[in-house]
């Protein structure tokens, strides 16, 4: 069931006539923000881990004629949280993401992803070829791996601090400033207005403080992660036309040459910007350029 939601907190920052969303997807409720004419060909975006769907807030007004759902993943933003005794596995965001576009009758998709999104939409293109026309992958490929000689240690390392995490609060800030602060300087910076757009949705006011909505369980290592070989696998089966945007100050992807070249139909651009790339203006409207230009010619 999709509906149109209102939230007061949020007006602040709008772009472009946002609509809220909300999804019912296996027994769970997914929230997602539209921007466009609810005629036009729809574009999926999946955000990176620990952001949300504010996170293509520059890009939005730059698109023409598409209708730009940008989904927050399971855990995230006003997204429910998983089960606790369900571990965050990126492979379960594929079946989400399959059933909001089932629930959208969308037989082709068009996605755009960001890091963790970018893994995601990956691997839904190469589960079901057939039904992914166009990727758009930003700083990102395909999921992280372990080596297979690590996964003893490295689950036992996991599920010791799955145990040790159960029921455990993390620590408010005083303000929502300071939620603003510590998004802008952290691990992958962005611009203060990016921070704020993240944190208007990442966010909360709570008794004692300002807390993430993020569920903590989302900073635990993987219990379990793909091997290399099989990641490749999924890379190999994807048909769809793909372009790779990295960012001339963005990370180094793993193994990023071993997976771009198993991919068929695939266009690499490098535009200026951080990791967040997306978020600044000028590498914002060089993605939205390569979307629109998806529907310019039909």
């Amino acid at each position: 069931m999709r509906y149109a939601f209102e939230i007061n907190e949020l007006q602040g920052f709008r772009v472009n006539q946002q609509e809220e969303l909300r999804f019912e997807v296996n027994g769970h409720r997914i929230a997602a923000i539209a921007s466009g004419d609810v005629d036009a060909p729809v574009v999926l975006g999946l955000h990176g881990w620990l952001d949300n769907a504010a996170t293509y807030n520059r890009i939005l007004p730059l698109l023409k004629g598409v209708r730009f759902i940008a989904l927050d993943l399971m855990g995230h933003g006003y997204s429910d949280h998983r089960p606790e005794s369900m571990p965050y596995y990126i492979w379960d965001n594929v079946s989400d993401v399959v059933g909001i576009a089932d629930e959208l009758g969308l037989d082709k998709l068009h996605i755009v992803g960001h890091s963790m999104g970018a893994s995601i939409a990956s691997l839904l293109a190469g589960t079901f070829p057939e039904r992914v026309e166009r990727l758009c992958l930003i700083e990102g490929v395909a999921p992280l791996v372990y080596p297979p000689e690590e996964l003893p240690k490295l689950m036992a390392e996991a599920l010791n601090k799955r145990a040790k995490m159960r029921g455990r609060r993390l620590k408010p800030y005083a303000r929502m400033s300071d939620a603003v602060d510590a998004r802008q300087n952290g691990r992958f910076p962005v611009s203060a207005e990016g921070a704020g757009w993240l944190v208007s949705r990442g966010a909360v006011h709570g008794a004692d403080g300002v807390y993430w909505r993020n569920d903590p369980s989302l900073v635990l290592p993987s219990i379990l992660r793909m091997s290399e070989d099989q990641v490749l696998a999924f890379l190999r089966n994807i048909k769809a036309e793909v372009e790779l945007v990295l960012g001339e100050d963005g990370l180094e992807l793993d193994q990023l040459d071993e997976r771009t070249a198993v991919i068929e139909r695939l266009t690499t651009y490098h535009f200026p910007g951080n990791h967040h790339l997306h978020m600044e203006s000028e590498a914002a409207q060089r993605i939205a350029d390569l979307v629109n230009a998806w529907f310019a010619a039909k």
